[in-house]
């Protein structure tokens, strides 16, 4: 064609200009998508028919496992962790103009500072600061890392434990466990990959939603275990039923759920419910052992509180944890103080006085029993809640809830003890130093695990999901990097 013809053709019209235009940028997309293989899901994506087989990690890690002791309501960073002389001293007046507003869920930020009645002091070859409360754990001050400068979105216990156990403040979100469980299956096939327990009758606020799998698929939900002398229940079988019997019903009811599901493809519960029949039946054999608290020797269970009856009830769902990790559950969950006992909007001497005298012991003897048994160096410990509370005071004699700095401590799989990293304010109102949202503490933990926290995706309605919603850091001064 000549430069003249070039320049006689007509030119298109507006309409044939979009056509064409559109149908090349759909070329480019599918260009795209050739070069990635097809690929959808991350490298660790576990195969659908084996969801619980255990997985290699994104790159070489010292946790195998975690366990998670969730304080629910917001323990006081101010007096266990976190020592801020200014509070006494400015004790009974406003906070300083200096220092950054915040709103807080009963408008206290003009209230007068409360000061905090804690004796401090340091504590193992560190010196890590630990306050009066918390004696046993100030036992093991040379393996625990205080993160001092965590940060949240929730201003209240409903979005603040949501957020902590699924990066979001609104529901719909998988769990931290689950991500992890379907990142890395579990080495048990005997027992659920992620176990949940709390201590008590009270309610975890948002209930089964903090180990739920949200748009995932529901196999990798946590299993949560009762208090009290049967954690599991009906774990035995009748006398009169043989175990053949029990397989060949199970096969049936299998049989039917499958086809069942079969013309449901996109009900993951109905493959969560074969999954959870095939469980019960291989845990009927091996479970009872895992929670037979009797095999234990006394001298273990009088190290954990177990001979206190104001301890004993966490102190049975720590050794519980304790026996799963040895088994190969990669993800424990232990809640004390369901219902925000935790929550010491007044009389916060009374509140933390008895919760801190609740797990204190326990806390600690799960940490010295990982110790001396091997498996601290690859269990990752996470102590913490959703917030912290607020250096000026509530009715007098409490604090209020306070997101914007607060204290959680890690411990085990390689972390370096003895050390405070990061810091709040000079009022313990703000993080200040290296600050943590939940999200860096989210990847820091799958880190931990050897996950890469953008590689772990789950493809949902067209788009990629991750743990930490495409934000975050993995914070690896943790480990002294």
């Amino acid at each position: 064609m000549t430069a003249k013809t070039i320049f006689d053709a007509p030119l298109p019209t507006r309409r044939e200009l979009l056509l064409r235009g559109g149908a090349g940028f759909g070329a480019l997309a599918l260009n795209w998508l050739l070069q990635q293989g097809g690929a959808t899901a991350s490298p660790s994506a576990p195969d659908a028919s084996r969801p619980a087989e255990s997985r290699a990690p994104h790159f070489p890690a010292k946790a195998k496992r975690v366990i998670f002791l969730f304080m629910e309501g917001g323990p006081s960073h101010l007096d266990t962790f976190d020592p801020k002389p200014l509070l006494n001293r400015l004790a009974g007046r406003p906070i300083p103009a200096s220092f950054k507003p915040v709103i807080t869920p009963m408008g206290e930020f003009h209230s007068p500072i409360l000061p905090s009645r804690r004796r401090w002091a340091q504590h193992g070859q560190s010196g890590l600061w630990v306050s009066d409360w918390l004696p046993h754990i100030a036992t093991c001050s040379d393996d625990i890392a205080v993160l001092r400068s965590c940060w949240a979105n929730g201003l209240n216990h409903s979005n603040g434990v949501c957020q902590m156990n699924t990066g979001s403040i609104l529901a719909g979100r998988p769990s931290l466990g689950s991500w992890v469980t379907y990142g890395l299956g579990t080495e048990n096939q005997n027992l659920p990959a992620f176990v949940v327990m709390q201590e008590g009758t009270g309610t975890v606020f948002n209930g089964p939603r903090n180990w739920g799998t949200g748009f995932m698929p529901a196999v990798y939900q946590g299993t949560r275990l009762t208090p009290g002398a049967t954690p599991i229940a009906n774990l035995h079988p009748p006398a009169s039923v043989s175990a053949a019997q029990q397989q060949g019903k199970i096969d049936l009811l299998n049989r039917f759920n499958r086809n069942h599901a079969q013309m449901r493809p996109l009900q993951s519960e109905l493959d969560a419910r074969i999954a959870s029949y095939e469980l019960a039946f291989r845990m009927q054999a091996h479970a009872p052992e895992a929670v037979d608290l009797t095999q234990e020797t006394e001298e273990t269970k009088k190290l954990y509180g177990m001979d206190d009856p104001v301890t004993e009830p966490f102190a049975r769902i720590c050794l519980l944890g304790r026996r799963m990790l040895e088994r190969g559950v990669r993800f424990v969950q232990l809640y004390h103080g369901a219902g925000s006992r935790w929550d010491a909007h007044s009389n916060i001497e009374r509140n933390h006085t008895q919760n801190c005298g609740q797990t204190d012991k326990p806390v600690a003897a799960l940490i010295k029993d990982l110790k001396r048994r091997g498996l601290l160096e690859d269990t990752l410990v996470i102590w913490g809640g959703e917030f912290g509370r607020t250096p000026m005071s509530e009715k007098g004699d409490g604090r209020d809830h306070n997101p914007y700095g607060f204290s959680m401590f890690l411990a085990g799989a390689g972390i370096q003890g003895g050390r405070a990293l990061g810091s709040t304010d000079e009022a313990g109102l703000h993080a200040a130093e290296d600050r943590l949202h939940v999200h860096d503490l989210h990847a820091t933990i799958l880190h931990l695990l050897g996950i890469h926290h953008l590689q772990l995706t789950y493809r949902h309605q067209g788009r990629p999901e991750n743990a930490t919603m495409n934000e975050g850091e993995a914070y690896r001064k943790i480990v002294g990097g």
